[in-house]
């Protein structure tokens, strides 16, 4: 699957916190986005999603360009990555209840 561009802006309030003179996109932000993300493009609902794991692996600085890749698992899972061009930022796996 074609990778999904999450917006996040440079602006974002999250920023003022976290961590001020040396920002860094918060992880829920992240995450947020590309749950976001894969339920728009599956066509399904957050609405009583459970998340099986999440590992953030590299920050990511104010205007950095971020993508979601993501793909159905045989359990029913939908597995993904969140990349800064070709350097894996987090990846984990989400059960969204209306996949299966």
């Amino acid at each position: 699957m074609h990778p999904i561009l999450l917006p996040v802006a440079v602006d974002h309030p999250a920023f003022a916190g976290h961590f001020p003179g040396t920002p860094i996109v918060p992880g829920v932000v992240l995450l947020d986005e590309a749950l976001h993300a894969i339920a728009a493009a599956r066509g399904l609902s957050l609405r009583g999603c459970l998340l099986n794991s999440v590992k953030f692996l590299h920050p990511v600085t104010p205007g950095v360009a971020v993508s979601v890749v993501h793909e159905a698992m045989p359990n029913g899972s939908i597995r993904f990555d969140i990349l800064a061009d070709t350097r894996k930022i987090a990846s984990g796996s989400v059960f969204l209840p209306d996949a299966s």
